[in-house]
């Protein structure tokens, strides 16, 4: 497993969770990394991103509730979201790289569910 998702959950609105995703060294060290959410009947939306240099980019839906950062001493990237909304109910996954690169994978997803 390249990427491994934990730390979804049900929450009430208003409270806060925080998703890690673990990643192998090979792939962390050279991936931008990412934060996509599919909810119900939607596709699947990139909700932040984190770049090596540590360049973020954020949803304009999650901006100013959500933090993304990445520990590169572990590996792991991690969604910081507070303030939940039910809005923001979903699975969500982790991303490296882009399409066209060799690091480029999906973590299996978490499920997020914020009860209003």
């Amino acid at each position: 497993v390249q990427l491994q998702a934990y730390g979804g959950g049900l929450v009430q609105s208003g409270e806060s969770l925080r998703l890690s995703c673990a990643a192998s060294e090979s792939i962390f060290s050279v991936a931008s990394m990412a934060w996509y959410r599919r909810a119900p009947g939607k596709q699947r939306d990139l909700v932040a991103s984190i770049t090596r240099g540590n360049s973020t980019n954020y949803a304009d839906s999650v901006k100013g509730r959500f933090t993304i950062s990445r520990d590169n001493a572990k590996n792991t990237v991690y969604l910081q979201m507070n303030s939940l909304k039910p809005e923001d109910t979903a699975v969500y996954y982790c991303n490296s790289g882009a399409p066209s690169d060799w690091w480029n994978y999906w973590g299996q997803g978490t499920q997020v569910t914020v009860s209003s």
